[in-house]
């Protein structure tokens, strides 16, 4: 079902960047539109990971420098049949995680001192088993997919926007099509951020029952996340709101923001989610 939703998602993406593309120059401006995704999805595809790691400060560690971290990842990795990823750590106090990479053999996991230190071995566990979860699905790859598409139907829109306003109108046009115009440019990239965070959201369900079932109960990830979210309210973390996504606690947490424009759902139901897992599954 999540998958469906995904799929779904993503087509309603393209579906509002391909008719601001008509909008603003028919097949052509729909060639271009098409143009712009592939060529920004491509250099997502091949270097997202390493411009967030050193957005970041993320320096790769060994086992001998860190056999507590390297070795739970490792085991962890083992056991959800996934190639030994990258490990990094973030010089921060903020606890938090998050995985990169464009697919599992090319992937990396990166945790914050903070993490580190205020979890303990069975809640890191849990967190490091979402991050590979995610690795496992590809949500990395799907999730800047979303957020470059969503990029570039705003810029879209930028355009469309300008070429409404001095485009000129023919004399049989009664202002239909220039106010369709307009609406419609302001209108998509508000949809394309909306659906860009649902996807995001469920994704992050997705990687929470993947990680219960890869560390072998759900509780360790829930107590985390109870922890994780007081933390990061006390110590916010300095992240970009592109990047957001990534984490497994939202970096940008905040009342200013409605769960409707959230990149990650609301921490209460992904608690009780996991709850209700450990009831009734047996791990």
């Amino acid at each position: 079902m999540n998958m469906l939703k995904t799929t779904f998602l993503m087509a309603l993406l393209t579906v509002l960047l391909v008719t601001l593309g008509g909008m603003l120059g028919g097949k052509g401006g729909m060639m271009m539109a098409f143009i712009m995704a592939a060529g920004m999805n491509f250099f997502s595809y091949w270097f997202s990971d390493k411009m967030v790691l050193s957005m970041y400060g993320a320096k790769e560690i060994t086992e001998a420098e860190d056999p507590r971290f390297y070795g739970l990842v490792r085991r962890l990795s083992q056991r959800a049949n996934l190639p030994m990823p990258k490990v990094y750590v973030i010089d921060s106090d903020t606890p938090n995680a998050f995985a990169t990479g464009r697919n599992p053999e090319h992937a990396a996991v990166a945790a914050t001192r903070g993490i580190l230190r205020v979890l303990t071995e069975d809640e890191l566990a849990g967190v490091m088993a979402h991050e590979l979860a995610h690795v496992k699905n590809r949500d990395i790859l799907i999730s800047t997919i979303a957020a470059t598409f969503a990029g570039a139907i705003t810029y879209m829109a930028h355009m469309a926007q300008w070429a409404a306003i001095f485009g000129g109108r023919s004399d049989d046009d009664e202002g239909g099509g220039f106010l369709s115009s307009i609406l419609m440019a302001i209108l998509a990239p508000i949809a394309a951020m909306l659906v860009q965070m649902a996807i995001s959201r469920s994704r992050e369900y997705v990687a929470d029952a993947g990680g219960a079932s890869i560390c072998g109960n759900p509780l360790n990830l829930a107590d985390a996340l109870q922890k994780l979210e007081m933390a990061n309210n006390q110590i916010p973390m300095q992240a970009t709101p592109a990047t957001a996504h990534m984490f497994i606690v939202n970096p940008l947490t905040s009342g200013r923001l409605a769960s409707l424009f959230s990149t990650h759902p609301p921490m209460p139901e992904r608690i009780a989610r996991l709850q209700e897992m450990s009831r009734t599954h047996n791990f």
